[in-house]
């Protein structure tokens, strides 16, 4: 159970980290706005909030972890809002890094 919270938890996080970038590249490279900038800047803060309440201590391993999950977050983030088309290195490229994940995060470590 402390798995799933931890995936939900990083799920979570990419979707506020990622959609905060993407909304300040909106604002400011496609011309949308002080209000999407804000918007994504607010989205940031949250992705800030939401890592800390997993359930493993440790910072860095944390942020370790999350950098897999953000590859694999971004690739489909560009596939689903900017019609990315991910070729086969993409894509064995963001399984690695969700074995890198599984490692960093769910393996058995003493206490």
């Amino acid at each position: 159970m402390l798995a799933l919270r931890s995936i939900a938890l990083f799920v979570v996080a990419a979707f506020a980290e990622i959609g905060g970038a993407w909304l300040v590249w909106q604002g400011v490279r496609e011309h949308r706005g002080w209000l999407w900038i804000g918007a994504g800047i607010i989205a940031l803060g949250a992705y800030g909030f939401v890592a800390t309440l997993q359930p493993d201590a440790h910072f860095g391993r944390i942020l370790a972890a999350y950098g897999g999950v953000f590859v694999v977050g971004s690739l489909l983030w560009g596939v689903v809002l900017d019609g990315f088309r991910p070729d086969r290195y993409d894509i064995a490229g963001a399984l690695i890094c969700l074995v890198g994940v599984a490692f960093i995060m769910y393996a058995p470590r003493g206490a």
